[in-house]
């Protein structure tokens, strides 16, 4: 892929209105005895009334080789150091005699222990019960911190974790409740997070939602008194624990990793649309490289075709969407070459910078969202950047498909007819289906660099939410690969539902005048979708598509580590599936 040629086109900065995001909380691993050190807030877990307590340290996580994800050498056997908390493994009877009060989950019995001391009836399990906490599921309840206990803080915020049948809280579980948590926390200096984390698994989910939560998109927000102000999230987070090590600090540091990558993709993809444009989002990118050091950045390669470059080598896709737009489009493509690197999966996203719908206009309403459009290829982009900075040892090659698809004199109309990457044509009968074609060039292309396995991922029909809501995105392709992502969205607490693509939907796309439709009719139509992408993907080279035009946005309210807006939904994955080719088990 050759290098871009100069261009005219201006390749501004974001407007000096959005100002720095704000720095990532600076989270570590800590041991229990932290809780009688400086903090502002401490954050503890409830069960609901009668929950059983866990009765010892559990085995080693289920997740499947962490040594072997990230570097691709055998996975070790044997389980994390503990400190000398070790043993509060177990749930914390809340002392409080009342068979209604609500039971501290583990990490807590310190303080539990300490409020009891100072007096309170019942302990801190008595507090939370006498304010009306029960530990139901998504529960959030704050506390003062009374003097002389001797703990740290000047509050308590306890989450409720729900029913935990086995007295151990699911991953999933207590990831949403540490991001819960951490959003609650804005304009917190410093908090201790004493959740129970009694295996690598938990101990990394907790600190992901702590990252993940801790976030504000604020840039275009000032001090003046026309609206709210610029809201500062969590500074510094401890995880408090009894698991201790170099596996434990392992896990919290990648755990760093993905949270940044997911803020960076959120950034993105919160940006407007004025700000963000295909030239734009290119230097964003690039900035984000050059970011990397030591062996990160001498394997990362970056390339990218402009206008000029799509035009001489047949990506009309790109070039169709992207004419009706004073600002052209791109073709961003990150090579991420590890030492040795075992396996090759390409990484493809849909980046539409803004979506009008062009001559098939979105209605008013529809357009207001459309700065998320671009969602896919702010994915990919982080997912790469974040397997260098992990040392994942595979190769990763991620390709953005930036266009902006606007209305004017120049833009496709319905019936253009265009050739893609490779010399296929499209009839084009409807330009707010404008996803699949600048994926369907960024797809073809990708085959060249010979992939074991290529995954998409698109913000790429309205059937997909119809089908599956907002928080569940579809994938489709390769039945076991398919699979394989549901399983490691599932650990990643990133939901996805396995979808078909019927051979019918093939016969759907038919067009009279070139080799394809864009689209056909209204039934099935995220399976059209997925069913017109296969077209454009090697033969032998492994394929699934994943739709997130659900997920990638949130309008709904924030909840757990969910912020309103860019979500930063599927990096989790797409890095799980890096660290998997690594292992050989993709």
């Amino acid at each position: 892929m050759p290098r871009s040629r100069a261009t005219t086109v201006p390749t501004s900065r974001p407007s000096p209105a959005v100002g720095s995001p704000p720095a990532p909380p600076a989270v570590s691993l800590a041991g229990v005895d932290a809780l009688t050190g400086p903090a502002d807030a401490v954050v503890v877990a409830l069960l609901p009334a009668g929950s059983p307590t866990s009765p010892g340290t559990p085995p080693p996580s289920g997740r499947r080789g962490r040594r072997a994800r990230l570097t691709g050498e055998p996975a070790a056997t044997g389980s994390a150091g503990t400190g000398s908390a070790g043993t509060d493994s177990a749930g914390t009877d809340s002392g409080s005699g009342d068979p209604a009060a609500p039971v501290l989950a583990a990490g807590a019995a310190e303080l539990d222990a300490a409020w009891s001391r100072a007096g309170w009836p019942g302990g801190l399990a008595g507090a939370l019960a006498a304010v009306g906490a029960t530990g139901a599921v998504g529960e959030l309840t704050r506390v003062p911190v009374p003097g002389g206990s001797g703990t740290a803080g000047r509050q308590v915020i306890a989450v409720g974790l729900g029913e935990a049948p086995d007295g151990r809280p699911a991953t999933a579980v207590l990831r949403r409740a540490a991001g819960q948590a951490a959003a609650a926390l804005h304009g917190t200096g410093r908090a201790l997070v004493a959740l129970p984390t009694p295996d690598l698994g938990s101990l990394e989910a907790v600190a992901e939602g702590v990252g993940l939560g801790a976030y504000a998109f604020d840039g275009y927000r000032t001090a003046g008194p026309a609206g709210p102000a610029p809201r500062t999230p969590l500074a510094v987070a401890a995880i408090v624990s009894g698991l201790s090590g170099p596996e434990a600090q392992a896990a919290v540091n990648r755990s760093v990793v993905l949270a940044a990558a997911v803020r960076q993709a959120r950034d993105w993809v919160n940006v407007p649309a004025a700000d963000l444009y295909p030239q734009a989002f290119v230097d964003a990118a690039r900035a984000a490289v050059t970011e990397l050091s030591g062996a990160a950045a001498r394997a990362i390669g970056v390339d990218v075709l402009d206008e000029s470059d799509l035009a001489d080598g047949g990506y009309g896709g790109l070039l169709g969407v992207g004419r009706g737009s004073d600002r052209p489009p791109r073709l961003l493509r990150i090579a991420y070459r590890p030492a040795k690197a075992r396996g090759h999966l390409a990484l493809v996203g849909k980046g539409i910078t803004f979506d009008s719908g062009g001559y098939s206009i979105k209605p008013a309403t529809g357009m207001i969202t459309m700065k998320c459009d671009m969602a896919g290829a702010a994915g990919v982009v982080a997912a790469v950047l974040a397997a260098a900075r992990l040392g994942v040892r595979t190769d990763v090659t991620a390709y953005a498909a930036l266009a902006e698809n606007m209305v004017s004199g120049s833009a496709t109309r319905p019936g253009d007819v265009v050739a893609v990457y490779g010399g296929t044509t499209v009839e084009i009968t409807n330009t707010d289906a404008e996803g699949r074609m600048v994926m369907a060039d960024a797809l073809a292309r990708s085959a060249e660099d010979g992939p074991d396995v290529v995954v998409d991922m698109a913000t790429l029909t309205g059937a997909c939410i119809v089908a599956l809501g907002t928080r569940t995105a579809g994938v489709m392709g390769d039945p076991e690969l398919a699979d394989r992502i549901v399983e490691v969205g599932r650990e990643a607490g990133e939901p996805f539902w396995a979808l078909p693509i019927p051979e019918e939907m093939v016969g759907k796309l038919t067009s009279k005048v070139a080799d394809l439709n864009n689209v056909g009719d209204r039934d099935g139509g995220a399976l059209q979708a997925a069913a017109f992408l296969r077209s454009f993907v090697g033969d032998g080279i492994r394929w699934a598509h994943l739709d997130v035009a659900g997920p990638a946005w949130n309008d709904k309210g924030a909840h757990g580590f969910t912020p309103e807006g860019g979500t930063g939904f599927g990096v989790r994955t797409l890095v799980g599936l890096a660290e998997l080719s690594a292992a050989g088990d993709l």
